[in-house]
């Protein structure tokens, strides 16, 4: 399966590129965001998503960034949300704003997102926000402010809990590693609200 490229743009029909790598060229549709970086012609990577389903075309979904890509088939794992919407709720909604529509439930944020329809904009607050909670809301082997708790507790999980737990679960959803997340914790105030702290720890992980 084709998880990455790096060649060369020899094409470009407006949705897509093409990006020639050993002499074959691969017609990749990439995000609005991923896009509007790339140079005109020249060398670029792209973290790729292949996606198949029968009867049709193997088509591949390029993006600068993991991250970018690990939301795109987070948003994929919602039922009814299908390769051109998450593409279009990427384009339509910064990150942060997404992450606390779904982490708050807020439906109607959701549904101003051209492309998204009332039952998708439920579907993404419900079966989403319960993948922020299930992550982030049980029983830790950290507190809300990382530390460890006494010796003789019961045997916990590694997510927080508490407000940051929420954050926690909502990084985990955007496809950032457990090894990545921890370091942040012990910087974010919990007394802040949610995406607050979402944005701060995403410009954190930006910046490393």
């Amino acid at each position: 399966m084709i998880a990455f490229l790096r060649g060369d743009i020899i094409g470009d029909d407006g949705d897509a590129i093409i990006v020639e790598v050993g002499g074959v060229g691969y017609h990749v549709l990439p995000s609005a965001a991923t896009k509007a970086a790339l140079p005109g012609s020249g060398q670029v990577r792209l973290h790729i998503h292949a996606h198949f389903v029968t009867d049709e075309p193997l088509r591949l979904y390029g993006f600068s960034t993991t991250s970018e890509k690990n939301l795109f088939q987070t948003l994929l794992s919602v039922q009814g949300v299908g390769p051109r919407v998450a593409l279009a709720i990427l384009a339509g909604i910064e990150t942060e704003e997404l992450v606390r529509a779904i982490a708050t439930g807020d439906v109607a944020r959701l549904r101003q997102v051209k492309g998204v329809g009332g039952k998708i904009a439920e579907r993404l607050a419900l079966e989403l926000r319960e993948k922020i909670l299930t992550v982030g809301a049980g029983v830790g082997a950290k507190t809300a402010k990382g530390k460890t708790p006494a010796a003789g507790a019961a045997p916990t999980s590694a997510a927080p809990v508490g407000p940051l737990g929420e954050v926690y679960g909502a990084l985990v959803l955007l496809g950032y590693k457990p090894a990545e997340i921890d370091p942040l914790l012990e910087k974010l105030d919990e007394t802040k609200q949610f995406d607050e702290n979402v944005r701060s720890a995403l410009a954190a992980l930006r910046r490393g």
